[in-house]
């Protein structure tokens, strides 16, 4: 079974953490590391003939255009990740609008291909949000990876599909997984404006869902329990899962921020220097394809 893989395309500084912290105006004076820990991932990829999907920020992009013409020409598949790393919840819905058309403009004018897939920084698509996919529609995306179906003070919607799904937009305009329409739809659906949803995977323990696939999960679970959950999911589920990580979590040396929350400082920099070692291993004991590769099969499964 092949699972789908991705790479979060941000720098140390962009973290939604340290937004308190760190000012916008203020990124260009802090020391770019994202390039050459990108590099690196790439390099461990084609070591173990690993094609991922990268969803890269617009900001990192328009800086380095010579690297995300490197991860296209390597055969994987670009996506966005938003412009500006301004979490969906923080911004009106002009600004939204205009990240997500600034990011996919710059990505595709460096690739000269069509970019179709988004992820919110932060999985920061929330219940109180739901207008982003009008947005994301209405821009050209034709899927979106965004939630996370777990409780978080950043992100999550806990009682969504834990697995890929079509969300639609009724004639009212609310959006809501095309399984529930009947539970959350004002009016008929519109299936004309329908949108894939390809969630952040959990593993189901008790009725509850936790977050094991990917980012600080990856590096503050034991890898032992990461694997036996990770294969329960295929094994016992049958199901592929959606994983994820990003570049300055392969970064042990990176320069360390001052100032932040003790909570935010241990999810940041707990376990970095595993990091590698661990996704050595994940690329190892399973198998990964793009999100890309896993739309064509999903989209032939359930035409």
């Amino acid at each position: 079974m092949r699972n789908v893989l991705t790479i979060d395309v941000e720098d140390y500084f962009h973290v939604s953490a340290f937004e308190g912290l760190i000012k916008r105006d203020e990124w260009q004076t802090y020391q770019m590391r994202v390039s050459n820990n990108t590099r690196r991932i790439l390099d461990i990829l084609d070591e173990h003939g690993v094609l991922a999907t990268f969803f890269l920020l617009g900001w990192v992009a328009e800086r380095d255009s010579s690297l995300v013409r490197e991860i296209h020409n390597r055969g994987h598949e670009i996506a966005s990740h938003g412009y500006s790393h301004l979490r969906v919840t923080t911004q009106t819905r002009q600004e939204f609008r205009e990240d997500i058309r600034k990011s996919k403009a710059v990505l595709e004018d460096l690739i000269g291909k069509s970019v179709v897939g988004y992820r919110a920084p932060s999985y920061s698509i929330s219940l109180k949000s739901l207008w982003a996919f009008d947005e994301l529609f209405d821009g050209g995306y034709t899927y979106d990876s965004s939630v996370f179906p777990v409780k978080h003070d950043f992100y999550g919607i806990p009682d969504w599909p834990r697995f890929p799904f079509y969300i639609i937009r009724s004639t009212d305009g609310n959006w809501a997984p095309e399984k529930d329409s009947s539970a959350h739809y004002g009016s008929e659906p519109d299936v004309r404006s329908r949108m894939l949803e390809i969630p952040i995977t959990t593993l189901n323990l008790g009725g509850k869902n936790i977050p094991i696939a990917g980012g600080g999960y990856f590096r503050f679970f034991p890898y032992a329990f990461t694997k036996w959950g990770l294969k329960r999911i295929n094994r016992i589920e049958k199901r592929p899962f959606v994983f994820y990580l990003h570049p300055w979590e392969f970064d042990p040396d990176q320069p360390r921020i001052k100032g932040i929350r003790m909570k935010s400082c241990f999810r940041h920099y707990l376990n970095l220097d595993k990091t590698e070692y661990r996704f050595k291993q994940l690329l190892s004991d399973f198998q990964f394809s793009s999100m890309g590769a896993f739309l064509e099969a999903y989209s032939s499964k359930c035409a």
